[in-house]
């Protein structure tokens, strides 16, 4: 008979091993982000800047330092080489949305002293410069009249060259259609407007008309949706094109009744980008509109006002009336530009082609 010992000694021994470091809370970057803020305006204040830029530069230096030596002290220095790169991402963040918040604020703040409805249905005629009262109405009309004759003639075109730069481009015409969108698109605003000037004013002999500015916001635009609708054709899958091409369908229609309706929520949002870009231009309109204080509600004939043209003008004047005047046409133009968006996104949104279930 055998007999079997056992052995209560354990196999192996188990080693805890303390790989993790203690983290901080989640209130730590906060509270340092809040501690660096108080430190850089009371160094700021003692060492005498005025500035508030420089407070700022001083917080966000102070808040990277600081992220790093508490980290590096609770984490360990690998996490606090991580935590530096995202205060430092946080703080770009910040010095990118601080002037944005900071403008929309000013432009709320001064222009709704003076928007009413007054403001929005007159003009300024027979209202001197010095006085106060007088509206907006003949700029704002004239805005909505060369941005919408500028984009019938620019959103066209620039798809059509989008369309054969993508679908049918290839050869040594496509690169040189491309070379010159390329230098369309850094090309002054000035620049164009001395060219209609040139052109449609001086050579065919015409005069001064809001027709004239949309031709060079048309200059100015077109690039825009040639480029923006050229990444939004290239992003339809080419499935899509080899099925209805293998059911018969020809290429023309292909392009019309599959390309285009997939990529017309992009598209959109390249024209009013582009919508966006020439509405505050103020140089063409200058050159070959000229700004009135009349009513003209036809963009053919006569000199036309603009709502940028019209913001230089009362800001140059100097007075306290048309500076508020011209703080309130500049909330109107920042509205009008977002309600385009809206719409714009709305139409994106509706045009969609539908998912299925």
């Amino acid at each position: 008979m055998s007999h079997v010992v056992q052995d209560r000694r354990p196999v192996t021994t188990v080693r805890v091993n303390h790989l993790s470091h203690a983290r901080l809370p989640r209130w730590a970057q906060p509270a340092i982000a809040a501690g660096a803020v108080a430190a850089g305006i009371g160094l700021g204040t003692v060492a005498g800047w005025q500035s508030r830029t420089q407070w700022g530069m001083l917080a966000a230096l102070l808040f990277v330092l600081a992220s790093y030596l508490i980290t590096a002290k609770v984490e360990g220095k690998r996490q606090a080489r991580d935590r530096v790169a995202t205060s430092i991402v946080w703080v770009a963040f910040v010095l990118a949305v601080v002037p944005l918040v900071s403008l929309s604020w000013v432009t709320v703040s001064n222009g709704l002293e003076v928007l009413d409805p007054y403001f929005l249905s007159h003009s300024m005629n027979a209202v001197l410069d010095a006085e106060t009262g007088g509206g907006v109405y003949h700029a704002l009309l004239g805005t909505i009249e060369q941005v919408l004759i500028a984009t019938l003639i620019a959103a066209p075109v620039g798809l059509l060259t989008a369309v054969y730069l993508v679908e049918y481009g290839g050869g040594r015409l496509a690169k040189a259609v491309t070379f010159f969108v390329d230098v369309m698109t850094g090309i002054p605003s000035i620049v164009a407007g001395l060219f209609v000037l040139a052109t449609w004013n001086l050579i065919l002999g015409f005069g001064p008309s809001g027709f004239a500015g949309a031709l060079a916001l048309a200059i100015l635009m077109m690039p825009v949706v040639v480029r923006s609708t050229e990444e939004m054709l290239k992003l339809v899958p080419n499935e899509l094109r080899e099925a209805s091409l293998a059911l018969g369908v020809p290429k023309w229609r292909t392009i019309l009744k599959v390309v285009i309706p997939t990529a017309i929520g992009g598209i959109t949002t390249g024209v009013m980008l582009a919508v966006a870009r020439i509405t505050g231009e103020t140089a063409p309109v200058l050159l070959l509109v000229f700004g009135t204080k009349l009513i003209n509600p036809n963009p053919f004939e006569g000199a036309q006002a603009s709502l940028p043209l019209y913001v230089y003008e009362q800001y140059a004047v100097g007075t306290d009336a048309s500076i508020s005047r011209a703080w309130a046409a500049a909330l109107v133009l920042i509205a009008f530009v977002m309600i385009l968006n809206l719409v714009a996104r709305g139409i994106a949104r509706w045009k969609a082609p539908k998912t299925g279930r």
